[in-house]
């Protein structure tokens, strides 16, 4: 306290501290942000900002904890102003809406904060520069640059310093992370152009929320987990181990209670306060309609004459890479069987999920085939009739597999399952208890898993029962 009271009265003190210390400055400089009691995660935060020793940081934090404050506010004016002396900061986010609300955050701190204006300024306009996109500081020849993920940021420089601190804050939200194609256009994008605008000394940072299992913070993660990359990840939900992570603003659970209550929505709650990965309002499948059997009934005849075992029928969704960030190939076996109660699809176990080359492909094809031929039964594979699809039908020809169906897609991957949403919910569809989670991870959560191919699988195979039923007709496969 001793310390606090000395840097009120002396400036030159206080000046000689806040230079050398985040914590210091923002407590100073940035008091009018802070209504609670700082957090321990909250000065871990700030602690990542202080230490050069950590190259790269990420953080992924509830909402509301002031994430965007100590990195996005505070940090880029200390890493210029205090002891780090950073003479580029470029700052990014998704949109130039939110560019330049971030612009407009620093510059009404450095026009209005009388306290940090007479110890650290004064700030000067230059040549037009103090706008919506950049602030020069001319005292010591650096600059903070707003931009949004969707302006070219190739070849920026300050005079003759490139980028030497980097800050991304929400580059990506659930809209880009829905499809593969927007999450790698977002990966390309770090990679190949942001983190090609600084040096070899420039510091990443980025702060955001957990949206998909394959957004850019989970591949980041994934990359430092791997050593692929070189940083530190940090992940601070608001409730951790039974413990609130900040007692000072929510002190019981009751007040978690009570903000979860102000939230009125549960997966904004568990996605934005609880860092959980769930999907959309829009999900497709539910978990509580998932029927599970225990066990798969007999072949058996009727007395009029035809087979309550209908087949088998094998979906297959083929990869087209082995990459590690390509798709798996995936086949999903259904036994189809009907009785008074109607038509009915027992998923098997034995589910497909690997990345295999095409000859490795066509082999355990055979293989399905033959342990699953009888008599009664001749297993039918189910391809969609995509052109990197039709080679693998046409092998399977070749080796004496004349079972073979392809369909033509219809619609989306989405909008496949959501088709097979009825059959599920009704009991048409059935489980195994055991052994089957992959594929209902990807069917509960589609959207934000990190890969649909089982899904997929598992739609091409039901729609393609689906099909043959128009009217109620009875379907035979022998």
């Amino acid at each position: 306290m001793d310390l606090v009271e000395t840097m009120i009265r002396d400036q030159k003190v206080r000046i000689s501290i806040t230079k050398e210390s985040h914590w210091y400055f923002f407590h100073f400089y940035f008091a009018h942000y802070i209504k609670y009691r700082t957090a321990t995660f909250q000065r871990e935060i700030i602690g990542l900002t202080e230490d050069e020793s950590v190259k790269n940081f990420f953080v992924v934090a509830f909402r509301g904890c002031g994430k965007s404050t100590i990195i996005t506010t505070s940090y880029p004016l200390w890493a210029i102003l205090g002891r780090q002396q950073k003479k580029f900061v470029l700052i990014l986010c998704q949109t130039q809406a939110q560019a330049k609300q971030h612009m407009m955050n620093l510059r009404r701190e450095l026009e209005e904060n009388t306290v940090l204006k007479n110890d650290l300024g004064p700030f000067n306009e230059e040549s037009n520069e103090w706008g919506t996109s950049s602030l020069v500081f001319s005292n010591s020849n650096a600059r903070i640059t707003v931009a949004s993920s969707e302006q070219s940021i190739r070849g920026l420089r300050h005079n003759q310093h490139r980028p030497d601190l980097i800050i991304g804050d929400d580059v990506e939200d659930l809209s880009s992370t829905k499809t593969r194609e927007s999450r790698n256009k977002t990966y390309q994008w770090l990679t190949a152009e942001v983190v090609p605008a600084g040096d070899r000394d420039t510091r990443i940072v980025i702060v955001g929320n957990l949206l998909h299992e394959d957004s850019l913070l989970m591949r980041i993660k994934e990359n430092i987990e791997t050593g692929k990359l070189d940083g530190v990840f940090k992940q601070y939900p608001l409730v951790q181990n039974d413990q609130i992570l900040w007692p000072g603003k929510y002190p019981t659970m009751e007040d978690i209670e009570t903000e979860k209550r102000r939230s009125a929505n549960e997966y904004a709650w568990q996605r934005e306060y609880l860092l959980r990965i769930v999907p959309s309002e829009d999900q497709a499948i539910h978990r509580d309609w998932i029927h599970y059997y225990d066990e798969i009934p007999p072949k058996k005849k009727k007395h009029y004459g035809y087979s309550c075992y209908l087949g088998i029928r094998i979906g297959v969704d083929l990869a087209i890479s082995q990459k590690d960030s390509a798709d798996y190939t995936a086949m999903v076996i259904g036994w189809v069987y009907e009785d008074d109660n109607g038509l009915r699809i027992y998923i098997l176990p034995k589910i497909v999920n690997k990345k295999i080359t095409f000859p490795e492909t066509v082999e355990l094809c055979k293989s399905i085939y033959k342990s699953y031929y009888a008599d009664d039964t001749i297993p039918e594979f189910v391809f969609e009739d995509v052109a990197y699809q039709r080679a693998l039908p046409q092998q399977l020809e070749a080796e004496s597999i004349y079972n073979i169906r392809t369909s033509r897609p219809c619609g989306d991957k989405r909008s496949r399952l959501v088709m097979t949403a009825h059959w599920i919910k009704s009991g048409k569809i059935l489980f195994p208890r055991n052994n089957c989670e992959d594929l209902l991870n990807q069917i509960i959560n589609f959207g934000v898993e990190k890969h649909d191919d089982l899904a997929d699988a598992f739609s091409i195979m039901v729609l393609s029962v689906m099909e043959e039923r128009p009217g109620g007709q009875r379907i035979f496969f022998f």
